[in-house]
């Protein structure tokens, strides 16, 4: 428990952060009186906060005492830049380089053992993928952006994003992985798009974290040829959603085939009906391409109906086909405990903290999903955060509650401001004085 505490605390997080931002050796910006680590953690500072925009934030560190102090006790923050200095240094780094803390906690997580309780079916990690829109103007645009022409002549210029995420069917808390954007590169004329991000991503997974046992899972945008090879030569498994529109050839194949069949009643009367077949081809096209297939139907006890299928080179037995149905169903766990809970448990997701001309939208995106990380490890590891967050009965009104607190006194550390919240009983106000220079 003590390594647990360490670093895998919130106070122990933003150190982790702070040294891969300060090993990055990010060139120093002449005329500048903020450095670059101060410029990135005053930006992970306000998804930390939960500010709702950056407007705000910049309103009530220059109007609140509280919170310019509590920068520098809580995120290290020597000398906080304006919005405007902000936005413009945010605006001149790659995402790519914010990718260090997200590959360092990880493995701080499995140091601590934590991730143990992730691995499923034969020692598998599940990687669910799956895209979301970011961000989406008619006017306001910077040289990444995609664009879309309408018909009337008009454009719409947009961002999307690429998440992946660890999950696990019993686990409701998510290991959020460095995310991908979805943008035009430099030099690019042509859109961006989900399946390029994909191979860039996993890609950049498989060199980062080379010997951990992955299985994939996906919808079945992503059941073509290409991304399957590719899953194989970085020696990743899937199970990945198909359907009859998209495989005609495929299920016209498994219809004249006898399936192995498995059939069973829950606890709650549900019945899991399974058809598995092996060694099907994946479509004419690719005809030598072989996979295994799962149809699978779940009719509730008051005869509702569900009906999936997936393709896998795991092989299928009677033992493990309903692992193989519930680690596939667990890709659900990006939108449901990802994305809907950065839209709508404080988070503010859809929100524009800033377009910029280059890499600030992006930006901003990978620091929300760093604070979203490093609470998601506090849920799995720091009791302190565990005990707070029960007393809050959500997110949403837990990180209310630290916001106004964070307002109101000076906090020494993440852990002193999550025991006050845990414990309702025993409050005491932070015994420090506003005696310190800003």
């Amino acid at each position: 428990m003590g390594f647990q505490r360490k670093y895998l605390s919130a106070d122990g997080l933003v150190n982790v952060v702070r040294h891969c931002i300060e090993r990055e050796k990010l060139t120093p910006v002449k005329g500048s009186n903020y450095s670059w680590t101060d410029c990135i953690l005053s930006g992970l500072a306000i998804f930390g906060f939960k500010c709702p925009s950056l407007l705000q934030f910049e309103k009530q560190k220059n109007t609140e005492p509280m919170i310019r102090r509590n920068l520098r006790t809580l995120y290290q923050v020597n000398k906080a830049p304006s919005d405007t200095c902000l936005r413009e240094r945010l605006d001149q780094i790659s995402p790519r380089q914010l990718r260090k803390p997200f590959k360092k906690i990880l493995s701080y997580l499995q140091r601590g053992k934590v991730l143990e309780s992730y691995r499923y079916l034969g020692g598998h990690y599940i990687v669910s993928l799956d895209g979301t829109g970011q961000y989406s103007s008619k006017q306001v645009s910077c040289k990444n952006c995609c664009e879309k022409k309408h018909k009337d002549g008009s454009k719409t210029y947009y961002h999307q994003l690429l998440g992946a995420a660890i999950v696990h069917p019993e686990q409701k808390v998510v290991i959020p992985l460095a995310p991908e954007p979805i943008i035009k590169g430099d030099g690019v004329t042509k859109n961006d798009c989900e399946r390029n991000a994909s191979k860039r991503l996993l890609k950049d997974l498989r060199r980062e974290h080379p010997h951990l046992k992955l299985l994939i899972v996906e919808d079945g945008l992503a059941s073509n040829f290409p991304h399957l090879c590719l899953l194989d030569e970085l020696k990743m498994n899937y199970i990945i959603g198909v359907k009859p529109g998209d495989h005609a050839y495929l299920f016209e194949w498994i219809s004249l085939l006898k399936p192995t069949q498995y059939s069973q009643v829950d606890k709650e009367g549900k019945r899991h009906d399974f058809e598995c077949y092996e060694n099907v081809p994946l479509n004419d096209t690719h005809y030598d391409y072989r996979v295994n297939v799962i149809v699978y139907t779940e009719m509730s006890a008051s005869g509702k109906q569900q009906r999936f299928s997936w393709v896998t080179r795991l092989i299928i037995t009677a033992d493990n086909v309903e692992q193989i149905m519930r680690a596939a169903r667990a890709r659900w766990r990006i939108e449901n405990e990802t994305f809907n809970t950065l839209k709508n448990q404080g988070y503010h997701f859809e929100h524009n903290y800033g377009h910029g001309y280059e890499h600030l939208c992006s930006v901003m995106t990978m620091l929300m999903l760093l604070a979203f990380l490093i609470d998601q490890v506090q849920q799995l590891c720091c009791k302190v955060y565990q005990k707070a967050r029960q007393h809050a009965a959500t997110f949403a009104s837990l990180f209310e509650f630290a916001r106004s607190l964070i307002q109101l006194f000076i906090w020494e550390n993440f852990h002193q401001l999550w025991v006050f919240i845990g414990n309702p009983e025993n409050r005491a106000p932070p015994n420090r004085q506003i005696n310190e220079p800003c």
